[in-house]
């Protein structure tokens, strides 16, 4: 199983209060936007990085930028949209796309309805975002779309993910990293992640 998790101390102690079942809305909202900026933070990590020449009040001297490399966000809808603005806090030039998936209830297998993207697809990095990678289906249908369209360097962020759907990513998308808080023990009969966090969409934004 590949994958990796991010064990920073703050995220851990923030999903704790996520899973939470006490956790509001409104907290489950703020919680999981400052989750999601301090999980791109090692996301990016590995950025390239040239050196500029600047002029502090001081002295001239050289100092390191970013080298203009392109990233993409992409949620998938709905409950993606809750980590959006954790990453754009971090990554504000970021442009965003959207992809619209859901899981059907019967078969546990992604339905696919909308798509959105930046035109400049191959030239991005795309971070692909989801609270929860249960079966892997619904993320797995995203990157298939997001390599139709020319994407090339895909990442998957996810917050809580189950065994089963890091296999799959693993199996069905070799190439793309996934990074996750943690890793669950397993999915239940309902296709819902154990212990997990119950329904992400349904938390983020208050409906049943």
């Amino acid at each position: 199983m590949q994958v990796k998790i991010i064990d920073h101390p703050l995220i851990q102690h923030k999903l704790t209060l996520i899973r939470d079942i006490k956790t509001g809305p409104k907290e489950f909202r703020e919680l999981l936007e400052e989750v999601a900026m301090l999980m791109a933070y090692e996301l990016t990590r590995n950025l390239p990085l040239e050196e500029t020449e600047i002029e502090t009040p001081v002295a001239k001297c050289c100092c390191k930028v970013l080298s203009g490399k392109k990233l993409g966000v992409v949620p998938i809808l709905r409950a993606g949209l809750g980590m959006v603005n954790g990453v754009l806090r971090l990554i504000p030039a970021a442009k965003v796309g959207h992809v619209g998936v859901y899981r059907d209830p019967e078969t546990l297998k992604p339905v696919e309805y909308y798509c959105k993207l930046p035109t400049d697809v191959a030239e991005r990095e795309f971070i692909v975002i989801d609270p929860m990678l249960a079966t892997g289906g619904s993320s797995a249908a995203t990157i298939d779309m997001l390599k139709r369209k020319g994407a090339k360097h895909i990442k998957l962020m996810c917050l809580v993910a189950a065994p089963e759907g890091v296999h799959y990513i693993n199996e069905q998308h070799p190439d793309v990293e996934v990074y996750t808080a943690a890793v669950d023990d397993h999915l239940n009969d309902h296709g819902y992640i154990v212990p997990g966090l119950g329904d992400a969409g349904d938390r983020i934004f208050g409906t049943k």
